[in-house]
């Protein structure tokens, strides 16, 4: 969410980036905005005004009474409850006006970077750098459902039958790499300085709507049916709720945080759920990273998180890319994202394993969270990046590993959380 004033000083400027984001038909609501903000103002100001003269008033009547002075202190009074019926009113008039404009405010998409490139959607995203080389091998790389199915290591048939399609059971091998994965993960980023962290797994609706549009919520969450609760997408909706309607030290900032979660997803959309494998399911876990600091320094810490989850899919001897997303495909409340791909020896393409934003003011304003500086309270800046999300992460550690033989090495970083195995070796 932006900063009303950015509506009252430059409306211009925020119909502009609108039109960046290729979302022409809420130009009309800023206009909106713009003219309830002045209702609500103006509601106010006569609301203090009248608040003041009551005051005033108030404080006659003591020396009219005194005074003997009855019929006119009796005036004054029928004065004063004919100007509290008006407060009255006026007050339920600023609270149905600042209801209406927190609802239009919180569909006006936030302030882009000016270093975002401008695309309709995603493919016009930009490719902004290769690590390691993409190989492709002079053997064949079987899809990943068929290098489980040689560890005998997935099981979506079992899965369809107790939760339906786009689930899945992980077994032997293949489930403990996908664990190890995640735990090398943490660890990974409990060395960066990170602070571990377990959270909630379900989030009240005001939290769900501070960290995410409502068309992001409708596509992805699962509503607890009869309760004011929903699964989390990510982990980062419970960890930035975590900080709602707080006032934060500012020496306490950057809170830098690393927190492990299952995630569901409805995935609702054009792009499906996988028949037979499980690049994309309704279920996975990840390991995520959040941070909370001052604004002025949420680039800064942009560039750092993007770059840990390429050291981090490097030291497993995988190839990835950073992929700057453009304006069309950055959801509402972010300022400025990139994709961290990884390579497809099978495909011979990247594909997503990871998403680095940041997000400005949007969620604090939206959660209420300020830091307390030496000149004020100021709302902090909130930013999160994937480190592992799994099982997909596990698909690219699976693809660039295989050898021809059907084994799968075992990076030297991940050795400690495989028992000390060098490579899998296939039971099919």
């Amino acid at each position: 969410m932006i900063d009303i004033k950015l509506i009252r000083e430059n409306r211009e400027f925020v119909k502009e980036n609108i039109r960046k984001k290729f979302q022409d038909e809420k130009l009309p609501i800023v206009d909106e905005v713009y003219e309830l903000d002045i209702k609500f103002r103006e509601a106010k100001s006569k609301a203090d005004t009248l608040r003041s003269d009551k005051n005033k008033k108030s404080g006659e009547i003591g020396l009219l009474m005194r005074d003997k002075k009855i019929e006119e202190a009796d005036a004054i009074k029928a004065l004063i409850a004919k100007m509290n019926d008006e407060i009255i009113e006026l007050e339920k008039l600023e609270e149905t006006l600042s209801e209406d404009i927190k609802n239009k405010m919180m569909v006006i998409p936030q302030i882009i970077d000016d270093s975002v490139p401008i695309g309709k959607d995603d493919n016009e995203n930009v490719e902004l750098q290769k690590y390691g080389e993409p190989v492709v091998p002079n053997y064949k790389i079987p899809y990943h459902a068929e290098i489980c199915d040689k560890f005998s290591g997935l099981d979506k048939e079992s899965a369809g039958r107790t939760s339906g399609n786009g689930f899945y059971y992980l077994i032997g091998d293949i489930a403990r790499l996908h664990s190890a994965m995640l735990s090398y993960a943490r660890d990974f980023m409990i060395d960066k300085g990170f602070t571990y962290a377990v959270p909630p797994f379900m989030i009240r609706s005001d939290v769900v709507t501070g960290v995410m549009s409502f068309a992001e919520m409708d596509a992805m969450m699962y509503k607890i049916e009869g309760e004011d609760l929903f699964l989390i997408g990510t982990s980062e909706h419970s960890m930035i709720g975590k900080f709602k309607d707080q006032l934060v030290k500012e020496e306490s900032l950057p809170i830098a945080m690393t927190s492990y979660s299952p995630c569901f997803r409805k995935e609702v959309g054009a792009h499906g759920l996988e028949e037979r494998g499980i690049y994309r399911v309704h279920q996975f876990e990840k390991q995520e990273m959040v941070v909370l600091c001052k604004p002025e320094e949420a680039m800064n810490w942009y560039n750092k998180m993007w770059s840990y989850t390429v050291e981090f899919f490097r030291s497993l001897d995988i190839p990835v890319r950073t992929l700057e997303c453009c304006s069309g495909d950055l959801a509402d409340l972010k300022v400025k994202s990139c994709d961290v791909e990884a390579w497809s020896p099978r495909q011979q393409k990247y594909f997503e394993v990871g998403s680095c934003s940041t997000l400005g003011e949007a969620q604090a304003r939206r959660l209420g969270i300020r830091a307390k500086g030496e000149k004020g309270n100021y709302y902090v800046a909130t930013l999160n990046n994937t480190v592992l999300a799994t099982p997909r992460g596990l698909i690219a550690f699976l693809e660039n590993n295989y050898n021809e033989d059907g084994s799968v090495n075992i990076p030297e970083a991940l050795r400690p959380y495989m028992g000390g195995k060098e490579k899998l070796i296939p039971k099919n």
